[in-house]
């Protein structure tokens, strides 16, 4: 009886084995080449989302300001949306006591050809110094 059952192990095992060997043959990659590959493959893709996210506006600043004596409340603003060049537009909105005016400049390396006022230069230096 021991022989039978040691031959039943023996037999158990090899088949045991065999069943292992082809699980493994289908998990494990041919060549070897598949993990560096992938690995290259996720390296290109997050550099083109690094050079993405370099163009988006990321450098953002408010500054609120009173514009006129008589008007309180800081309502109007200097809106400072750059991107990691310094490259994008800062949006400006006065507001008297009967109307508002909006204007737009466009910066190019953290700095404008169109004067800035100081309330407008403030937003596009925090900007830069969130950078």
């Amino acid at each position: 009886m021991a022989l039978v059952l040691a031959i039943l192990a023996l037999v158990l095992s090899a088949a045991a084995a065999v069943l292992a060997y082809r699980t493994w043959r289908r998990v494990s990659p041919d060549d070897g080449l598949d993990v560096p590959a992938d690995v290259a493959g996720l390296r290109a893709e997050v550099a083109r989302l690094k050079q993405e996210a370099g163009r988006s506006l990321r450098h953002l600043a408010v500054v609120r300001y009173d514009a006129f004596e008589e008007m309180g409340g800081r309502l109007s603003w200097s809106l400072a949306l750059l991107d990691d060049q310094g490259d994008g537009v800062v949006l400006t909105s006065i507001r008297g006591r009967s109307e508002a005016r909006t204007y737009a400049k466009g910066i190019a390396g953290w700095s404008s050809e169109q004067e800035l006022s100081p309330e407008e230069t403030e937003a596009v230096s925090r900007a830069k110094a969130g950078a």
